[in-house]
């Protein structure tokens, strides 16, 4: 439970961080931010999954640049969902997808240097 409360915490840290960055993207506050990355990842687990199926054919014939469309689709699907995320247009929700999981790995992977360092000091 407390893996699942970190991640949400950082990804909603980063849905903060993106839309600071993208003039397109706007959230709210910081309770939006933890929506956004409530539904995204629900999204993510949920709808992606089928539509990845569905799109199989587009997916291979894109060389799997089908999938940053896809990737675009959930982030409108939030923007539907969520009130207080606005997002300007699939160009700008392409980008966010783009940004928003490069800017999470690199939260996740400063938080799990960190706590690999911890490990081998205790140790």
């Amino acid at each position: 439970m407390g893996n699942i409360l970190i991640r949400i915490v950082i990804s909603s840290l980063a849905v903060l961080l993106t839309a600071w960055l993208l003039p397109g993207i706007d959230v709210d506050d910081y309770i939006t931010a933890i929506l956004v990355a409530i539904v995204l990842a629900l999204l993510n687990g949920f709808v992606k999954p089928v539509l990845i199926i569905l799109t199989i054919p587009f997916t291979v014939f894109t060389l799997g640049l089908f999938l940053l469309v896809i990737n675009a689709a959930m982030v409108m699907l939030a923007h539907r969902f969520v009130s207080g995320f606005h997002v300007d247009g699939f160009w700008w929700a392409l980008l966010f997808s783009i940004v928003l999981s490069v800017v999470t790995s690199i939260m996740e992977g400063l938080g799990g240097s960190k706590a690999k360092h911890s490990r081998e000091i205790d140790n």
